[in-house]
């Protein structure tokens, strides 16, 4: 099954964890975004994503740049509310990690990394794209015969994304080390979530598609 996995930068979020669960969106430097993309990113109705994997990269705080991981098929206590979703976020931070990343709860790792460590950890098994909206078009990038930019039936995609930030000219240097390419969504700027909920039903629709044409 072909992975599908969201990069998303956190620009205020305290990296040492030593935020309060009852201010997500203040003094807890918009985690309520982050996890806001995190449901959007796993929960269906009735169910979880088990192909798709969410870093947080998380540059604000006393501690180095740190990363926290959200893999879908060994997540088990995500829930759809924010303030559980925070305190995940934060019991990975609380443990302090080093360079090597460490188990917090279930389908939750976490490590020190700066956002080309997370680019690293996908460039060679996944196409990189940046959400912006001075890219090209999604819908023609998506039927692209490109094999170079398209999003092939045979690739694992990876989409990068800001909070409520625009990824900084430092971040969008460290990108530029990586083949990426900008995609579009509209001239309208949406919620970062809401660009996630859009990203899964086209690559549902088109996985969907594969399977009509796959030979019986």
């Amino acid at each position: 099954m072909l992975m599908r996995r969201f990069i998303i930068v956190g620009h205020k979020v305290p990296n040492d964890g030593r935020f309060t669960l009852n201010d997500l969106a203040g003094s807890a430097g918009r985690v309520d975004i982050l996890c806001r993309c995190i449901n959007s990113a796993f929960f269906l109705s009735h169910a979880m994503r088990k192909e798709v994997e969410v870093q947080l990269v998380l540059p604000a705080g006393p501690d180095p740049c740190t990363i926290v991981r959200f893999v879908g098929a060994e997540l088990r206590y995500l829930n759809p509310d924010e303030r559980s979703t925070a305190a995940l976020i934060r019991n990975a931070l609380l443990k302090r990690p080093g360079s090597a990343e460490i188990p917090s709860t279930p389908g939750v790792y976490a490590r020190r990394g700066t956002l080309a460590v997370a680019l690293e950890s996908v460039a060679t098994k996944s196409k990189i794209f940046l959400l912006h909206e001075d890219g090209e078009d999604f819908a023609s990038v998506y039927v692209s015969s490109d094999p170079a930019s398209s999003m092939s039936d045979d690739s694992d995609s990876t989409f990068l994304l800001g909070d409520n930030t625009d990824l900084s000219p430092d971040e969008l240097e460290t990108l530029e080390r990586f083949k990426h390419k900008l995609v579009s969504l509209g001239s309208i700027s949406y919620h970062s979530d809401h660009c996630i909920t859009y990203l899964n039903l086209e690559l549902d629709r088109r996985a969907d598609m594969v399977c009509k044409k796959a030979p019986s």
